[in-house]
């Protein structure tokens, strides 16, 4: 049977994003209700070690500062809850969201941040290594592959920006490109053939990775399905992936703005969507940057947005 509950404030997410938002929505006595969603932390926690964000000078598990973000936003009263958001009907007054196929909750504001997800090219190994040298994110991992040899899989505009700034740190860099030529904008692909410790191995696939205890190398194949197919061994320390990601933005589709990719559109200095009352934080409506410290910056903004978008209509 259906049951309904009713609030001021519904978060969809445990991210920076959603739990700072919860922080602040808390602080402004909305009395939140926070839904964690089916990874409890977001993509954060399975980052082995985080360096670049501020507060913490000896760095960070992304699972300790997921779980302090959490305990702060429960400190000040946010209902965290485990389930799973179904359905969302931005149309209604109040906005309906729909847990688990039968419970209703009402809600007068809805801050949606449920992120992005790294797009990965499908192998086991990818999962054996992950925290011990794959990586989907070059800002945020590069720092521990100083002066190691690292490969970028993708042929994008990403791929080439992930390689040009793991040059400034890695010895050498590998871009690995499915296709005989480059995706990437002119501009980016001029400063990947100008940086002299890149190499661009074309028509080049990973099919697998080795190593005892994190990455030693990759198992690449040139030229598949051509009679100048080969197999080979690329000795790396690193493994970063730079294929795209997928915002997790599939229950808004059809009632929010989003861009070619899904990303959710946000009105200028807002959090706000196109319905009145809902507000997208973090990495679900950022194609750009996807690093923690900006998530938690957009989740501020969005329960700001919310917490006037109520006392301007007397809610």
């Amino acid at each position: 049977m259906e049951t309904t509950e009713r609030t001021k404030c519904l978060i969809i997410g445990s991210g920076p994003a959603g739990f700072t938002a919860a922080i602040y929505a808390s602080r402004a006595d909305l009395a939140p209700i926070l839904y964690e969603g089916m990874v409890p932390g977001g993509q954060l926690t399975i980052t082995t070690e985080i360096e670049n964000f501020p507060g913490y000078p000896e760095g960070i598990s992304g699972t300790a500062m997921m779980e302090d973000l959490r305990k702060q936003a429960a400190r000040f009263g946010t209902d965290i809850r485990n389930g799973e958001v179904t359905a969302i009907d931005g149309s209604a007054r109040p906005i309906r969201v729909t847990i688990d196929g039968n419970k209703v909750i009402e809600t007068d504001t809805l801050i949606f941040a449920t992120g992005a997800s790294a797009k990965y090219l499908g192998l086991a190994d990818e999962t054996k290594y992950a925290g011990m040298g794959v990586s989907a994110c070059a800002t945020c991992d590069g720092f521990f592959y100083r002066k190691k040899v690292v490969a970028v899989v993708g042929g994008g505009d990403t791929a080439c920006e992930e390689a040009v700034y793991l040059s400034h740190l890695a010895k050498h860099v590998y871009l690995l490109v499915r296709r005989n030529e480059l995706r990437a904008s002119n501009i980016m692909q001029e400063r990947v053939r100008n940086t002299e410790n890149i190499t661009i191995l074309y028509e080049t696939q990973a099919e697998g990775l080795y190593g005892e205890n994190g990455v030693e190398g990759a198992y690449i194949v040139k030229h598949k399905g051509t009679d100048k197919e080969t197999r080979e061994q690329l000795p790396i320390d690193g493994f970063f992936l730079a294929i795209g990601h997928k915002p997790n933005s599939d229950l808004l589709k059809g009632q929010v703005d989003l861009d070619e990719h899904g990303y959710i559109i946000t009105k200028p200095y807002s959090a706000e969507t196109n319905i009145p009352g809902l507000y997208a934080a973090g990495d679900v409506a950022d194609p750009h940057y996807r690093q923690a410290i900006t998530a938690a910056a957009s989740g501020c903004r969005a329960a700001i947005d919310a917490k006037n978008y109520i006392l301007m209509n007397n809610l």
